[in-house]
This record gives structure tokens, C-alpha cells and sequence, in this order.
């Protein structure tokens, strides 16, 4: 090859560096559809969630996978008749590349459909709806927090054969994550020799509990299971000290009845007993480390819903990484999720074929303003994903 030959060619391969890399540079925002409640009972839950997933964002220099970072953001107002319309207004007017919600189980699962309608990658950062990564699983659909099976599963395991209780009481808001805890609870509550003798419920977001509780007084079960959250486990859980049970009838449930609710509770909460895959004082350097970003940047301690958040951003990252920012390569993104150990302040965790954490549920006593951890209540549970085909 001639001197001038190679010089051309030279030439041609530089120029062609140039615009590979400024193609590279020139890759758009990534726009990250944040669905959640930002008004009414869970509220402090979708701020706690998106401060989290913002951390994570954050320490990655405000890019996943090589992109910058776009929100839109919307409040769902935890209320499914508006789901449908709010989701599509995402997909179809935002053209968000990804959605992260939401808390309410009821308005997920219009998230979901709507996610396996139109293949848009979808992490569900706390809604516990069992369908979502059951009958609902899809490729594109990824869950950072917990079905309602899981933390459930295993206070009935408790209940039964650690706390040696016979007989139950369940009580919820009438609505899919509260039938599907009471479910979860009563499977596992019956495995280990126990019954659940009666099942109660309001209607969501009902507080108004005296009725019940009055109810519960006259049938002297050996213990209660509840399943409320925010707004409503504050109220439940004073207003059962206050009538006294907590005296006589011990109160237990998944952790959501007593995370971001303690200040609120106070001296009603203490000692109860509950089951989450997250708890105060797990003292390993990745929580600590966390905790203390979090305090930082939001002068808050961190619950389970900010470690949710921060864990969907996590989750988005290791998928965007592999496919170098292309969301658009849906099977590799997907399979280097599957693959992973997501290294969670909660303790690392891997995802089930259907797309759910497989993760430690952790035994959790009320002491002053924290939720320690007593022990594991079960390790490495992993949700039975009925109904899911994929």
C-alpha cells in the first residue's frame, strides 16, 4: 500500500472513531417514568422510593448504564380507576423508556398490563400484588421489593412455631394486597399446626376500626395478624392498644405495619413482632453505608422504601450496563438481571425466573423508634410465582 494509500485509510479510520464516539456521546437522556403516590395514605412511602432510587442514581454520577437521567414524574394517588389512563400518558405522550411504580397493589396491576402490552420495561419498587410476577410475569417486568406471599409466609411460620399460637384472627383493608397477605399468612400459619378462625377487613382506605376490634375482644384468638400500611397502620395499631388488646391478644404482621409508622405509633408499637425482608441494626458495612448516604442527603433515616428505591435503581443499572445503555435490547438486559446478585443494603439477593427478589425475611422487634432484627424468620424465600408462564 502506498504512503498516500495508508493515509486515506488512516484518515478514514480516525473519522470513523470520531463518529462512533460522538454518536456515543450523543445518546439521548434516559427518561424514567417515576408512578407513584405523592399525596394521600402513601405518600411518605412514594417520597421514601423515589429519594432511594435518586440516591443510587446519584452515586453513579447521575447516569445508568452511560445515560443521563430524565424523570417524569406522576402521583397516582394510589387510586386504580385512574391507573390505566396515567400509565398510558407515560408509554404513549411521555415516551418514558422505563417505569418505576408503584406502592398500591391495585394500581400496579394496570401497570403491569399495560407494561406487557407495550414490552416497556417496568420495576415495581414496592406493590406486592402476587399476579405481577405470577399470572402478569413478563420479560420486561422486575420487582426490587417483595411479593405479599413472602413476608406473610413467614410470620405464619412464626406465629406457629416459634410463638406457639393455635388460633387466629386476620384483619386487612379489603383490597388485593391486603386478601393476598392474609393468604400468604394463613398458608403458612396452618403448615406449622395453627388456624386461622376467622377473617376480617374494611374497606380501603377505611380507618375505622372500633367495630372489629370489639369483635376481636369477644373472640380471644391467641394472636392477630394485620395487614396495613402508612396512614392506616398507624391508626390500627393505636387504636388496638388503645382498647387494650395488645395486653392480652398479641398483634403481629409484615413489617409495613410498623416501617415509617414508629414516630407515629410510639409507645402502641412497642414489642410487636414482625417479618420483612429489611430491618434496623443489620450493622453490615453495605447498610451502613447506605444509611448514612441517605441521612445525608436527605436528613431521613431510610426505611424499607427507600431501600426498595434505591434497589430498582440498582436493578436498572446492571441491565442498562450490559446492553451499554441500549434499553432497547430487551433479552440481554432482561438476562443480565436474571443473572445477578444484587448487592441490596437489605443483604444481596438474586431475582426468581419470574422476575421477584429470592431474599432473607427477617424477624423484626419494635424497640423505641427502630425495627431490630431479632433474627431470620426464613432464608433465601423465594415466591412460589403461581400462575406465571415464561
Amino acid at each position: 500500500m502506498s504512503i498516500q494509500n495508508t493515509r486515506t485509510a488512516l484518515t478514514a479510520l480516525a473519522l470513523a472513531c470520531i463518529a462512533t464516539l460522538g454518536h456515543a456521546q450523543q445518546q439521548p437522556k434516559l427518561k424514567v417514568g417515576l408512578m407513584l403516590p405523592f399525596s394521600g395514605t402513601y405518600n411518605a412511602l412514594g417520597v421514601a422510593i423515589e429519594n432511594g432510587f435518586k440516591l443510587r442514581v446519584e452515586e453513579q454520577g447521575g447516569k445508568l448504564g452511560g445515560r443521563e437521567i430524565e424523570y417524569v414524574k406522576v402521583d397516582d394517588e394510589s387510586d386504580p380507576a385512574k391507573a390505566t389512563d396515567n400509565v398510558n400518558k407515560l408509554i404513549k405522550r411521555d415516551n418514558v423508556d422505563v417505569i418505576v411504580g408503584t406502592v398500591h397493589s391495585g394500581v400496579a396491576m394496570a401497570m403491569a398490563k399495560a407494561a406487557k402490552e407495550s414490552g416497556t420495561v417496568l420495576i415495581v419498587p414496592n406493590a406486592g400484588a402476587d399476579a405481577v410476577t405470577g399470572p402478569m410475569c413478563a420479560p420486561n417486568i422486575f420487582r426490587s421489593s417483595f411479593s405479599n406471599w413472602q413476608p406473610a409466609y413467614a410470620m405464619g411460620e412464626v406465629a406457629g412455631k416459634q410463638e406457639k399460637k393455635k388460633k387466629a384472627i386476620t384483619i386487612t383493608w379489603k383490597y388485593a394486597a391486603g386478601d393476598e397477605s392474609v393468604s400468604g399468612f394463613k398458608e403458612g400459619f396452618e403448615k406449622a399446626g395453627g388456624q386461622v378462625v376467622k377473617q376480617l377487613n374494611v374497606p380501603f382506605p377505611n380507618v375505622e376500626f372500633q367495630a372489629l376490634l370489639t369483635e376481636i375482644a369477644a373472640a380471644k384468638p391467641d394472636a392477630v395478624y394485620a395487614f396495613f400500611a402508612g396512614g392506616g397502620a398507624v391508626k390500627f395499631v393505636k387504636d388496638y392498644a388503645a382498647a387494650g388488646l395488645d395486653k392480652t391478644i398479641p398483634l403481629y404482621g409484615p413489617g409495613f405495619l410498623t416501617d415509617g409508622t414508629l414516630d407515629a405509633q410510639g409507645a402502641a408499637a412497642q414489642g410487636m413482632l414482625t417479618t420483612l425482608h429489611y430491618a434496623d441494626g443489620l450493622n453490615t458495612p453495605r447498610d451502613t453505608s447506605f444509611r448514612t448516604a441517605y441521612a445525608k442527603a436527605f436528613k431521613l433515616q431510610p426505611d424499607v422504601y427507600a431501600v426498595q428505591g434505591y434497589d430498582a435503581a440498582q436493578m436498572l443499572a446492571i441491565g442498562l450496563d450490559a446492553v451499554k445503555g441500549d434499553i432497547g435490547k430487551k433479552a440481554e438486559f432482561s438476562a443480565a438481571i436474571e443473572r445477578a446478585k444484587i448487592d441490596s443494603p437489605r443483604g444481596a439477593f438474586s431475582v426468581s425466573k419470574s422476575h421477584n427478589p429470592v431474599q432473607d425475611i427477617y424477624l423484626r422487634k419494635v424497640d423505641g423508634k427502630e425495627n431490630k432484627v431479632v433474627g431470620v424468620a426464613v432464608k433465601g424465600l423465594a415466591d412460589p410465582a403461581r400462575g406465571c408462564r415464561m
